[in-house]
């Protein structure tokens, strides 16, 4: 994940706040809906639908906007949306993972296929790239709700795999099926998490030379700024020179 973590801050570091701002709210409320539709209406008994709640809440979207989209499961005139997974290859062979929700299969497709076309790279078939990823569930708090050795202890306890701490915040791996127990007894531990999802994290990162890293984060950043694409993972690293260009 380091490579897309590297794009991400890049990405919160540009311009265009309140534009970007927009379209993640948007993004965020269709998560929501669509975890309340397919559950219960209580985050509670839905994980899906309490993950998708504390991702909008680690955003600060207004609860007015999350209520909103909760309620809009329950009537009969939203839009049904389809998950839909893509997975292609950027240039100098980067593997990059796209999940969308969509009301219109053929247009995200249309869409996601000639954004990677325009990059240089290419659509590929589900299945892919993906194996060079792991389905692994992330739980992340921010550094000052406790130190590196507490947090790494409570992680073992509570069975998570892995535990790495920084000035960002401390992020806990774990298994796909053991996330929400984890969660929950970190939760107990130090209150609610600003992170707790199934992620795609990949195995290995490859190294990029700067003009396929531009390249690249065009790529990753286009993808993002889709309406219908929820999230985008690669196992691109990109350069501290070409990090510090576009910072």
């Amino acid at each position: 994940m380091a490579g897309h973590s590297q794009f991400k801050n890049i990405m919160h570091r540009k311009g265009r706040q309140d534009a970007m701002r927009s379209k993640l709210f948007s993004k965020l409320a269709r998560e929501i809906t669509v975890a309340a539709k397919l559950g219960l209406p209580d985050p509670n008994m839905n994980a899906r639908l309490r993950a998708a709640i504390q991702a909008a809440r680690a955003e600060n979207m207004p609860k007015d906007n999350i209520d909103r989209a909760i309620k809009k499961a329950a009537g009969n005139d939203g839009e049904n949306y389809e998950e839909i997974r893509y997975e292609g290859y950027a240039p100098g062979g980067v593997a990059v993972i796209v999940e969308a929700l969509t009301d219109n299969r053929n247009r995200t497709a249309s869409e996601v296929r000639s954004y990677f076309t325009k990059a240089g790279g290419s659509l590929a078939e589900t299945g892919a790239v993906s194996f060079m990823f792991d389905r692994v569930g992330v739980v992340e708090f921010d550094a000052k709700v406790t130190s590196e050795d507490a947090m790494m202890e409570a992680a073992i306890e509570a069975g998570a795999d892995d535990v790495s701490s920084s000035e960002d915040g401390h992020e806990v791996v774990t298994s796909m099926e053991t996330l929400r127990d984890v969660a929950k007894a970190l939760e107990d531990k130090f209150g609610e998490p600003r992170k707790a999802a199934l992620v795609w994290r990949a195995q290995n990162m490859i190294a990029t030379d700067d003009e396929a890293g531009e390249k690249i984060m065009k790529l990753l950043e286009t993808l993002e700024e889709n309406d219908d694409v929820q999230h985008v993972y690669s196992n691109a690293s990109f350069s501290d020179a070409l990090l510090a260009k576009l910072g």
